[in-house]
């Protein structure tokens, strides 16, 4: 087939070895995330679903919730779950005050408020260098931690969004009914 110079080409026109080459390309382009911190640990999530960063504000509880979700937050007309991932993460309820952040970021078609205790760069990686995460215990949760990257001698555990949402909540942090 002849393309003119005014013509896309299209996946069917570029030979294999070039169609597989620029595939290798995208998968192997810069990936970049909001690095943030619960502790001394370090995260991070894909800076294409954060939608905005702000700081901690009051928040309206809702009953029979696991201890996770902290309650909800209007934001500019949307309610927004927010959970607490130092809570999610099994390390106990994050005693929230001003210095805390609310990561907003966009899961399918909702939004969710991470809440997290300072957020620390955006940082800037290649797929190669995300490693996968140990399974060190049959029982072990980290179905929501989708690799590591190290990066300037620091290790980020990289949170798959979908599953931080979907994995069911231990028994262990849900509030007990009354």
């Amino acid at each position: 087939m002849t393309l003119s110079a005014n013509q896309p080409e299209t996946a069917a026109d570029i030979p294999h070895a070039n169609w597989q080459a620029a595939a290798n390309r995208a998968a192997s382009a810069p990936s970049q995330i909001i690095s943030f911190a619960i502790d001394n640990d370090q995260y991070g999530v894909d800076i294409m679903a954060v939608r905005e960063i702000k700081g901690w504000s009051e928040i309206t509880h809702l009953p029979r919730q696991p201890d996770s979700v902290r309650g909800v937050l209007n934001l500019r007309g949307a309610i927004v779950p927010i959970i607490d991932l130092r809570c999610r993460f099994g390390q106990g309820l994050t005693d929230a005050s001003p210095i805390h952040v609310v990561i907003i970021v966009q899961v399918g078609t909702r939004q969710v408020g991470l809440l997290a205790d300072r957020v620390l760069d955006i940082v800037s990686f290649d797929a190669s260098q995300v490693q996968p995460v140990p399974k060190i215990a049959q029982a072990s949760r980290i179905d929501f931690l989708s690799g590591l990257v190290t990066v300037e001698n620091a290790m980020i555990a990289l949170i798959d969004l979908h599953n931080l949402l979907s994995v069911p909540v231990s028994e262990a942090e849900r509030t007990p009914a009354n």
